[in-house]
């Protein structure tokens, strides 16, 4: 009998610099990369993460939560918190400059994560207010951002929102398709479009809810088959109820069983059906869309991307750590 062996993940260990807890990354080549964190943190590589250089981007304290770079040129950066500590930045320059395009003056307010269709077309998720869902997009590369109206949202549970965990709350796919992961409420549900956030519906899952379980990230390989992983982040060791597939678009999710613990980020492979799901406690990877897992070696990571049309990306996380996965046979 011969036996195939599936490619499996490989992590690189390479140094940040830094020692913060790092929540954010995006690749996008085999040799540029972004990643963010605590303390204003904003790191930017050239040579595959060799080195890794700090930039600055404000002498304010913040917590960036999340980059989505579009080039190697240009990034976006969230970050978190309430009232004016949330906040979007934007660079042209590969980092030498920011400007930053939409602070937040509500005090309720609490930016989450944010996503790009294109370089000009962009959604950004905060936690809800009085029982409403806060949406912004963008149309113009960032220079203005409007909320979604109410009248094209479904009404949010109580406490409803999302987990700035990993900035990976928001899948995006072609040019006008959505969905939003959500959780801290009595149920986890998706919250799907595919006008470009004119219009949503929102749908139930059967992940784990409560006030510090639900969804912490989502991703889609086509317009139909998509993933949710989570849990509750108190339970690192634990995968109860903590993943769920849809081939329909996001309008039935399926649990699925096959983590070995909580997850804060899932991300498919591009082009493929592998996917990749970690954590602070591993990681663990599906060759078969989600329906069988296995454990592989490394250490804990809170985020991951992918380089675009290629098997390789960076994961990041506490205490500065950031890892190169590749797959091998």
């Amino acid at each position: 009998m011969i036996v195939i062996m599936m490619a499996a993940p490989r992590w690189t260990m390479q140094t940040s610099g830094v020692t913060v807890r790092l929540r954010g990354v995006s690749a996008v080549s085999e040799r540029v990369a972004w990643a963010s964190g605590a303390d204003s943190t904003v790191l930017r590589t050239v040579d595959g993460g060799t080195t890794w250089q700090k930039l600055t981007v404000t002498s304010d304290v913040l917590d960036f939560r999340d980059v989505d770079a579009v080039d190697a040129q240009t990034a976006y950066l969230l970050s978190i918190g309430k009232g004016p500590a949330s906040r979007i930045y934007k660079t042209t320059d590969a980092g030498i400059t920011w400007t930053q395009q939409f602070k937040n003056e509500d005090p309720k307010v609490f930016l989450d994560a944010m996503s790009f269709w294109d370089a000009n077309n962009g959604i950004a998720f905060g936690d809800s207010v009085n029982g409403q869902f806060y949406i912004l997009t963008t149309a113009d590369g960032g220079r203005s951002w409007s909320r979604v109206p109410q009248s094209a949202l479904p009404p949010a549970l109580e406490n409803e929102g999302a987990f700035a965990a990993s900035g990976t709350n928001i899948a995006v796919f072609g040019k006008s398709h959505a969905w939003i992961g959500t959780g801290a409420a009595a149920k986890s549900r998706v919250l799907r479009t595919s006008d470009r956030g004119r219009t949503w519906q929102i749908t139930d899952t059967p992940l784990a809810s409560g006030a510090l379980a639900g969804i912490f990230s989502i991703a889609f390989r086509d317009a139909k088959h998509g993933i949710v992983a989570g849990g509750d982040y108190r339970k690192e060791q634990e995968a109860i109820d903590n993943l769920a597939v849809t081939s329909d678009g996001g309008v039935t999710w399926t649990l699925v069983k096959g983590l070995s613990g909580f997850r804060s980020v899932v991300a498919y492979m591009p082009g493929t059906k592998t996917l990749i799901a970690l954590g602070p406690s591993g990681g663990d990877y599906s060759v078969d869309d989600g329906r069988t897992w296995a454990a592989f070696e490394g250490p804990g990571f809170d985020t991951f991307s992918f380089v675009p049309g290629k098997q390789t990306g960076w994961g990041a996380g506490a205490k500065g750590v950031i890892g190169r996965l590749a797959m091998e046979k």
